[in-house]
């Protein structure tokens, strides 16, 4: 039993060493952060869906920005990264929205499914080459 213990901790730290992985477990709990606090906004607000979004968005974007720089890529926050991380974020809202529309004829939950693994494989690979380019300085 102690022996399992360790290679599942020696496996998890394995893990945790791979970007990939680090960017995909962030996204799923900015992914959980959108929809709790929509969630939470429709209830105890009942307000519109937009609204409720819109605060969903804001509060997992926050929480991304900060994951993905300290967590994933290792770097120090700054406004500059920001507004790349922002304008990457957008840029995958649009892309989605796109993708939709082009695949309109097909089945709507294979158009989710496919906008769900390109859209974060795209945002990984653009913001490892330009959001953090630059060199962790820690």
């Amino acid at each position: 039993m102690i022996n399992q213990r360790k290679r599942a901790t020696k496996f998890s730290e394995r893990l945790l060493q791979v970007r990939i992985f680090r960017f995909a477990l962030t996204g799923g709990l900015a992914s959980l952060t959108h929809i709790a606090v929509a969630f939470a906004v429709i209830h105890l607000w009942a307000t519109n869906t937009l609204f409720a979004n819109v605060v969903g968005f804001s509060c997992a974007f926050f929480l991304s920005y900060f994951l993905q720089s300290t967590f994933v890529f290792r770097q120090h926050l700054s406004l500059k990264n920001a507004l790349r991380f922002f304008s990457v974020q957008f840029l995958a809202l649009l892309i989605s929205q796109i993708i939709s529309e082009f695949f309109q004829n097909i089945n709507p939950y294979l158009r989710v499914l496919i906008v769900v693994f390109l859209i974060p494989l795209v945002t990984y690979i653009i913001h490892k080459l330009w959001t953090f380019s630059e060199p962790a300085k820690h």
